[in-house]
């Protein structure tokens, strides 16, 4: 199945209108130097309108395709019209992101996680934009889903700076096997970008496809 862009389809708007108007001049020069053909033809030898007949029909189907390609820009520009409007109201709504990046603002960084299997010892580390390990906590936590919120408090008793800040996260079960973990990061919609050829959510300084974010929902309301 080809799936059509609006966003990208826009850029050739407008050609449809081009062609026809060029069709349409074509014909007028055709029709003339029919007419024209016609009024100085040799009684005894008259033209073979045959020919002229399938090019009549030519331009006939040449046009009627062009008046289809029209319907079908004004089809994308309501589509893209409507696409627009369904992303700018992603403004200002949080939303679950698939990855480990989020950004810590406003004394607080959110990310979802998901352990898959019985782990018995889980270990969290939030590392900075180099990098580095700020902080590390560690415990028994149980299997499934489940919220790790930062207060930006670091190992050292300092309080991080806002900015981009990674969550990295180690289980292991019983017998020391490593446990698979998802993790997915929170953050709180703040610009669309249109530039590409689809738009881009920007998240905590970062942009986001659409196809990128898992759930969506207002500050202060549940998913």
């Amino acid at each position: 199945m080809v799936e059509i862009n609006p966003f990208s389809a826009l850029s050739s708007i407008g050609q449809s209108s081009a062609d026809r108007a060029s069709i349409a001049d074509d014909l007028d020069t055709f029709l003339s130097l029919l007419t024209t053909q016609l009024k100085n033809q040799n009684p005894l030898e008259p033209l073979d309108m045959n020919q002229f007949t399938q090019q009549l029909v030519q331009f006939t189907e040449v046009e009627q395709t062009v008046k289809q390609n029209e319907n079908l820009e004004q089809l994308i520009q309501l589509s893209a019209a409507n696409a627009v409007t369904n992303v700018v109201g992603f403004l200002g709504a949080e939303v679950t992101i698939s990855g480990k990046s989020a950004e810590f603002r406003d004394g607080s960084a959110t990310w979802t996680y998901d352990i898959q299997g019985n782990a018995t010892d889980v270990t969290f580390t939030v590392s900075n934009a180099r990098g580095t390990p700020v902080y590390t906590v560690s415990g028994a936590t149980a299997s499934g889903p489940g919220v790790f919120a930062w207060d930006g408090q670091t190992d050292t008793g300092t309080n991080a700076p806002d900015g981009i800040y990674t969550l990295e996260i180690s289980a292991v079960d019983a017998s020391g096997t490593a446990v698979k973990v998802a993790t997915e990061s929170v953050g709180i919609v703040d610009g669309v970008d249109y530039s590409g050829n689809e738009p881009l959510l920007t998240v905590g300084g970062k942009q986001v496809r659409l196809d990128e974010i898992d759930a969506v929902r207002r500050p202060g309301t549940s998913s």
